[in-house]
């Protein structure tokens, strides 16, 4: 008896410090986050093959079987972004426990690398930038770079992600649109990957698929699982570098290369996306609010004082948030004349509000 009882605390002990060991190691896990080689523009999640990620805990239960997705939203410490993401934050803040609402934390990404002075006024992680040089002017590829920190180092309750920008203003709560896998994501008209098929296949080999397989979206606004986004970030990353280092594909992509890059990461992971419209509007353009859960203010509204757009020509009347980009905007904007669409009348008003209350606004 006294045998049998040694060996059974024996087993006991052994079992619990193989646990213990499993959980440690598990949450010491990394993604590999190398910049791309000259030699391959790929491959980028990296998992011990013995001792698995373990899975996390739902907490739909805890939120009568809602899809919780957590917004997280990538920022300069500039004057530009900050004021924009003070006003996307409060009106997150505004539907996120209204009906339908499937909305649950938030974060700014701040990659300045450094805190400031608004940690307590919007929920931040810190994330470092890119270092000196490899952005080459083009600061938008920090945004993968500051998800990839993010990804690994936060505790992130939601299973769901969305990812969001600071000129995003929301208009009504947002439920999770992704279904069956499947990322949810807005379609850009101006991503056009059949049209650089060339030029995309030195990062989507045609042994991975038709380039249809890549989806004619950014990052942004996207909703993807959480498991989806930590394999897709980091391929992401190196993508977005790869494809700023490659002399054609900076030239065809301009601007927009890091959504590219994005698309074709998403793809590499075969993660598909539905594709939603009313995912969110673009004023001038899109004149009504509609159906439409997000108004991204990124175009400039121009009208003379008749309610004609002046579009390239600055009006009589106008907003545009590059007026703004080293001063905050003044409180009481004054509102578009009458004739001026919906959809701009919209987005000044929800400007003016959140300007009217937020504590300090232009300090």
């Amino acid at each position: 008896m006294g045998w049998g009882k040694m060996f059974f605390t024996v087993v006991i002990t052994f079992s619990a410090a193989l646990i213990t060991y499993n959980i440690l190691i598990s949450a010491n896990a990394s993604f590999k986050q190398e910049f791309p080689g000259p030699s391959s523009a790929k491959t980028l999640f990296s998992q011990d093959p013995i001792i698995k990620m373990p899975l996390e805990r739902s907490n739909n239960n805890n939120n009568n079987n809602k899809r919780l997705f957590h917004t997280a939203v990538t920022s300069s410490d500039s004057v530009y972004n900050t004021w924009q993401c003070r006003i996307m934050y409060y009106w997150f803040k505004k539907f996120k426990d209204e009906p339908n609402s499937e909305m649950g934390g938030f974060t700014r990404i701040l990659h300045s690398g450094k805190s400031d002075r608004f940690m307590d006024e919007i929920p931040t992680f810190v994330a470092q930038p890119l270092p000196s040089g490899m952005d080459q002017g083009y600061i938008v590829l920090n945004r993968p770079w500051a998800f990839v920190q993010w990804l690994q180092q936060a505790q992130i309750e939601e299973d769901y992600i969305l990812m969001s920008e600071p000129d995003h203003v929301i208009v009504k709560p947002i439920p999770n649109l992704s279904k069956d896998g499947l990322g949810a994501a807005f379609p850009f008209f101006y991503i056009e990957p059949k049209k650089y098929e060339s030029v995309l296949r030195k990062f989507f080999p045609q042994q991975n698929g038709p380039i249809t397989d890549i989806d004619p979206i950014g990052n942004s606004p996207v909703i993807v699982s959480k498991e989806a986004l930590k394999k897709i970030a980091p391929t992401w990353m190196n993508v977005s570098l790869a494809m700023k280092k490659d002399p054609e594909a900076d030239k065809a992509f301009g601007w927009v290369l890091e959504m590219y890059a994005y698309a074709v990461a998403s793809a590499l992971h075969n993660v598909g996306n539905v594709l939603h419209k009313e995912f969110m509007i673009q004023p001038p353009w899109d004149t009504e609010i509609g159906k439409a859960f997000i108004i991204h203010y990124t175009y400039g509204c121009d009208y003379d004082m008749k309610g004609k757009m002046t579009y390239g020509k600055i009006g009589e009347w106008r907003f545009d948030k590059r007026s703004y980009d080293n001063t905050w905007p003044p409180k009481n904007l004054s509102l578009p004349p009458p004739g001026v669409p919906e959809s701009v009348v919209t987005l000044v008003k929800m400007v003016n509000e959140a300007t009217a209350n937020i504590p300090n606004w232009g300090s």
